[in-house]
């Protein structure tokens, strides 16, 4: 599978889970802020991992879906803040790769 292969599933799919997290947050019956924000940054940590070169990306493929729900449902720009937790997961997780295991020698 090429680079360019790579990043277009990858793409799909964190639009995907970022789709999915807005479709569990927007349930009638869920409220629990912690849970929706550990899981926007725990997949986006995983996305900046798995393709660390552009984590900006998948912060915002993640985490976008829920400020532009509030945004065109009801003008609530607040909700941009939700995008903290994708960048801050995106960029840990792009970190990580890229920080080397310490040689004991």
């Amino acid at each position: 599978m090429t680079t360019r292969h790579k990043f277009i599933l990858s793409l799909l799919l964190s639009l995907l889970a970022g789709a999915l997290i807005l479709w569990m947050d927007s349930r009638p019956g869920w409220d629990d802020t912690g849970i929706t924000a550990g899981v926007i940054v725990v997949t986006s940590a995983l996305f900046g991992f798995l393709l660390p070169a552009r984590p900006w990306i998948w912060a915002l493929t993640v985490s976008g879906w829920i400020p532009l729900y509030a945004i065109l449902l009801s003008g609530d720009f607040k909700m941009l803040l939700v995008s903290v937790f994708g960048f801050a997961g995106a960029y840990l997780g792009a970190l990580l790769n890229n920080t080397k295991p310490i040689n004991p020698n």
